[in-house]
């Protein structure tokens, strides 16, 4: 189990999570497409690079995805009940395509559940990293993790 149950997980605990992921131009048209956002800077690089930026801009949503994907792996993976909400999603920098991301997560806070005995409530910060050592995407991210049988 590559997850942790709700036991396992203080506040401040932060992981450096080691899997990285470059975003290419498929990736951008795929999940643009797929969720019918027609957002000429996704898509058109005609348009695009008239914008400030020169360039196709990758679908924040995917970044976002993308974040909360890479951080799966060490967190949640096999010990998620449910995920019960993402607040503050901020986007301070922009992703291209070829940028390379990683993910940080640390613990805001862990609390156990009030309505469920088997499992607590961890509240994470995640960061997705470009190559360049920008943040381009953070969120806080509460779960509902079991906790460890037996």
């Amino acid at each position: 189990m590559a997850g942790r149950y709700f036991g396992e997980w203080e506040v401040g605990q932060r992981i450096e999570h080691e899997i990285r992921r470059t975003v290419t131009e498929t990736d951008n048209l795929l999940f643009t497409a797929m969720t019918h956002n027609p957002q000429p800077l996704h898509l058109d690089a005609e348009a695009a690079a008239k914008s400030e930026f020169g360039q196709i801009l990758v679908n924040g949503t995917f970044t976002f995805s993308l974040m909360v994907g890479l951080t799966v792996g060490d967190t949640t993976l096999g010990t998620l009940v449910a995920n019960l909400g993402y607040d503050k999603l901020v986007m301070p920098k922009p992703v291209f395509i070829g940028d390379t991301l990683h993910a940080t997560s640390e613990v805001l806070s862990v609390r156990e559940s009030k309505s469920r005995p088997g499992a607590g409530i961890v509240a994470f910060v995640h960061e997705a990293i470009n190559q360049r050592g920008e943040v381009v995407c953070r969120c806080e991210r509460s779960a509902l993790l079991a906790k460890k049988p037996g």
